[in-house]
């Protein structure tokens, strides 16, 4: 069962809901028939080391430092939101899909989020699109080694896995943040945003043509709120909480247009089961109330370089030298100035888990195989 490591006794109380939580979906996920399969598109969000397999970048501690105790190339201190939930279903974590040295361990899916992803420009590695299409092959050469006799074959996903699968998308916030960091102003930012859906939903429909029926896709969180951005926009339009207002402003535009489009699609195709996750709504709350959850300094990184009031400095990122990092255990929400801890992402999970966030309602081990 998964565990979660902390030294704090206001956060124990604060996670208790959430071990609650895993434990219920673990009891039910023990009497899966089958273990479920889960295919995941995305960018860092939810990359479990496809950018390090894939590129040979070289992410090192202290990220890994709070779970795994090493560099998993999960840009975290330990595990990330997909994690937890895979765990809730009481299945391995996800291997990336680009990861040689798993040999042919992909029996409960794959991973095809990379660090940096984006869904435009297409055909430009990783894009939505190619990670669409690697699925594709992966899923072709896999039927393929099933047909023969080859012992390998015992070890693979067979037809009916493919079609039973959880197809994951978490994608949209290097679109949107990547339109800031050039310099568009936040109009064109928003003028992007339907090109961002479409790619989306023309993912989805490619899956959904290939037999995939069960869709869970995040929305994007408060980019606002990210150290990194705060650090580096000399916007001074704050919100109430300190949040950069015109990056959640667009944040928000792209959620409504990810839900109306799941909306389309549950009409469109007959079949599909498909769950928009309000990712954003659980970020916020964090950041909002986060006197509440146990957290100190909500737009503080806890890895990076600076000090108050962000923590963030684009030349000494954390992990680089000069960087420090915050002691294990302590109470920060955001990692390395974009991405969040793992006690943080235990929490988004819980709520994630709750169902209050999900459209429609849906226990997520409703996913289950069998």
């Amino acid at each position: 069962m998964a565990t979660v490591s902390l030294h704090s006794h206001s956060f124990l109380l604060v996670l208790f809901p959430f071990i609650l939580i895993l434990r219920q979906n673990l009891a039910v996920a023990g009497g899966c028939q089958l273990p479920p399969v889960i295919f995941n598109f995305g960018d860092s969000n939810s990359d479990t080391g496809g950018l390090v397999a894939g590129l040979g970048y070289s992410i090192v501690l202290p990220y890994g430092r709070s779970f795994f105790r090493r560099s998993t190339g999960r840009l975290s201190d330990g595990r990330l939101v997909i994690d937890f939930l895979c765990q809730s279903l009481n299945t391995s974590l996800l291997n990336p899909y680009l990861d040689s040295l798993v040999g042919s361990k992909f029996q409960n899916g794959a991973n095809f989020a990379i660090v940096g992803s984006s869904t435009l420009p297409r055909y430009v590695p990783f894009a939505l699109n190619i990670q669409i299409m690697q699925f594709l092959h992966f899923k072709s050469r896999a039927l393929e080694l099933a047909s023969t006799s080859d012992p390998l074959k015992e070890m693979l996903i067979s037809d009916s896995g493919f079609r039973n699968a959880l197809y994951m998308i978490d994608i949209g916030q290097n679109d949107i943040a990547d339109s800031f960091s050039k310099g568009l102003s936040y109009s064109r930012v928003v003028k992007l945003i339907p090109n961002v859906i479409s790619e989306i939903k023309s993912a989805i429909k490619i899956l959904y043509d290939e037999g995939g029926r069960k869709f869970w896709v995040h929305n994007t969180g408060p980019l606002g709120c990210l150290p990194q951005k705060l650090s580096m926009v000399h916007s001074k339009a704050f919100d109430k909480h300190g949040c950069l207002a015109s990056y959640n402003a667009a944040a928000k535009l792209f959620n409504e247009g990810l839900d109306h489009m799941c909306r389309e699609l549950r009409t469109e195709l007959k079949e599909a089961n498909i769950v928009y996750v309000d990712i954003y709504a659980i970020k916020y709350d964090l950041i909002a109330n986060s006197n509440s959850y146990g957290f100190e300094k909500p737009l503080m990184a806890c890895c990076g370089y600076g000090g108050l009031p962000y923590n963030y400095n684009v030349n000494i990122t954390c992990g680089n030298g000069g960087s420090k990092s915050c002691e294990e255990g302590s109470r920060f929400i955001s990692w390395d100035g974009i991405h969040y801890t793992e006690t943080a992402n235990a929490i988004i999970a819980m709520k994630v888990l709750s169902m209050q966030y999900s459209t429609p309602p849906t226990p997520f081990h409703f996913f289950c195989g069998g």
